[in-house]
């Protein structure tokens, strides 16, 4: 994988100032974007946020899905400990793209649920994939995450990278009645872990 840094720069928002770095893989022409909070680099367990894109709930507000609360949430709970980052990856709609995207939402107004949309398009339930994680880690100087997930495929994956994740937190927020399915079907047939209540 060939993953370039780009350039840094402050972003102001209403949480606080974070410092936002740019970077572009050469093999899957796609950019990447973390936002960093206080010193990252260090030994001790960083608060992070793996997070895709989700330009429908992140950008539009979508209540179909909780990925724009969970990114908001992910903010605050940064800029509550002041240190922190958010890797923040350009795969839409678990790895499939926009169009492809709303072809799915199409499927799911016609009774699908996302796993069988997904399916019914000849994609695989969750085509996401993390290995750009691991340069973006080593920029910054990352070694140990307390990570904010709810997705135990994600604490594997960093594993696998050699990443300590000394602790997963849940991160449950955004729920109403548009997507209490969608949470159901991740839970279900995608193995995400929810609290009980």
């Amino acid at each position: 994988m060939s993953l370039n840094f780009i350039q840094s720069a402050e972003l102001p928002t209403r949480w606080g100032t974070f410092k936002l770095h740019g970077f572009f893989d050469d093999i899957e022409k796609k950019e990447h974007i973390v936002l960093t909070l206080g010193s990252v680099s260090t030994h001790k367990p960083v608060l992070v946020r793996i997070h895709s894109e989700c330009l429908t709930g992140d950008s539009l507000f979508s209540l179909r899905c909780d990925c724009g609360s969970q990114l908001e949430e992910s903010m605050r709970l940064i800029a509550k400990e002041e240190v922190g980052a958010i890797v923040y990856l350009r795969q839409e709609g678990r790895g499939i793209g926009l169009l492809n995207k709303i072809k799915a939402y199409h499927l799911q107004d016609e009774g699908a649920d996302t796993v069988e949309a997904n399916e019914q398009l000849g994609f695989d339930p969750d085509a996401r994939d993390y290995s750009v994680c691991e340069s973006i880690f080593n920029h910054l100087g990352i070694v140990d995450v307390r990570l904010l997930t709810n997705n135990p495929k994600k604490v594997k994956a960093l594993k696998d990278m050699g990443i300590v994740v000394s602790e997963r937190l849940s991160i449950q927020t955004g729920q109403n009645p548009h997507n209490e399915a969608y949470l159901a079907v991740k839970a279900g047939k995608l193995g995400h872990l929810f609290d009980k209540d």
